[in-house]
């Protein structure tokens, strides 16, 4: 008797907020996790530079950075646009890997919510992962002014400006470029702490659903989450000031300031500026990309040292706490035995 078919796996639908580092990705991941999004099991947690929480699942973001490094870039190279695939056989190795982690992270859930900025240049090889796996996307790309965002780096990372708008334009080429055929939804990043229900609006409208759970009681919470103070650096004007660099990034910003308006710009501009882009690729995209690449594997390297000696001083500290203790109980004993001795001497002592 022959066996039946195997059922295909239900399909799920996966949200992505895609987009660069510093713009606004963390605001709105929490606006969809409140709204009815499913988190991962292993969240990033704030740092002083984030101190309401990343929402990245870490794990995949170690990976992601470790993906990257393999075909030679990092997360910061501003030359990680276009994707760069591996050989096949070297992919699907890496696909089974983020497939276990993809179920580490989020099991079964119904509506998987995933922010990693690093999965924006990667979204080709994320995009074949979820396909395997009955995954569908629903895509939302924050816009916000690179300037603000390499003022963000400024003090984080300590990048000067022309590399910090490479790099968001880099990643907000791709994350157009790779989701032309997924609903997805541009949303300004002062526009969504200005009124973050219009802007909520939009995104369902662009999606062609509503949110998986948008109550009264979650529309509350973003009410007392997206605060002003979430508004750090002040747009600027001054990208002409960054030579070919900041021309790049204007080309790239004023297209997606007027998509997130929903104004249907001319898509053009943006091609030219990711061949503008390409071409400084060919004339020394050589040189910045194994930097970045050989950077980043010496901070995993440093962080890694670092941590060791953590645990090391710990062990010594608990060694040295441990070794008082004994000497403490030795001199307890000693002086116990100094006593019984003197006891026993004046026993014999005594007639």
């Amino acid at each position: 008797m022959s066996k039946a078919p195997a059922k295909p796996a239900p399909r799920r639908t996966a949200y992505l907020v895609l987009g660069m580092h510093r713009s606004g990705t963390s605001a709105m991941t929490q606006l969809l996790a409140l709204a009815g999004a499913n988190l991962p099991a292993n969240v990033m947690p704030g740092d002083e530079h984030n101190a309401k929480g990343y929402f990245e699942p870490w794990k995949i973001a170690i990976f992601n950075d470790e993906r990257l490094r393999a075909a030679g870039s990092a997360w910061d190279d501003p030359f990680a646009y276009p994707f760069r695939p591996l050989p096949e056989d070297q992919e699907n190795a890496w696909l089974d890997r983020a497939s276990d982690l993809f179920d580490e992270e989020f099991g079964r859930l119904a509506w998987p919510l995933m922010k990693d900025p690093r999965a924006t240049v990667l979204l080709p090889f994320w995009r074949a992962l979820l396909d395997r796996r009955c995954v569908d996307l629903r895509c939302v790309i924050p816009v916000r002014h690179p300037l603000a965002v390499a003022g963000s780096l400024a003090r984080r990372d300590g990048f000067p400006p022309e590399k910090s708008v490479l790099v968001w334009s880099a990643y907000m080429l791709a994350a157009e470029a790779y989701t032309r055929d997924l609903p997805r939804a541009f949303v300004g990043y002062d526009a969504l702490l200005a009124d973050w229900r219009t802007e909520v609006a939009r995104i369902e409208a662009a999606h062609g659903a509503p949110l998986p759970k948008m109550t009264q009681a979650a529309a509350k919470k973003v009410d007392g989450f997206l605060t002003p103070d979430l508004r750090h650096n002040a747009d600027e004007a001054g990208l002409s000031a960054l030579g070919w660099a900041g021309e790049i990034a204007e080309a790239v910003h004023g297209w997606c300031v007027a998509a997130a308006r929903d104004e249907g710009p001319d898509r053009s501009a943006l091609d030219q500026a990711a061949a503008a882009l390409a071409a400084r690729q060919a004339e020394f995209g050589m040189l910045v990309s194994p930097a970045t690449r050989d950077l980043a594997k010496a901070r995993v390297e440093l962080s890694e040292a670092q941590a060791r000696l953590e645990v090391a001083a710990r062990f010594e500290a608990e060694l040295r706490a441990e070794l008082a203790r004994l000497e403490d109980g030795w001199r307890t004993a000693e002086h116990v035995l100094e006593q019984v001795e003197a006891e026993l001497d004046e026993a014999l002592a005594t007639p």
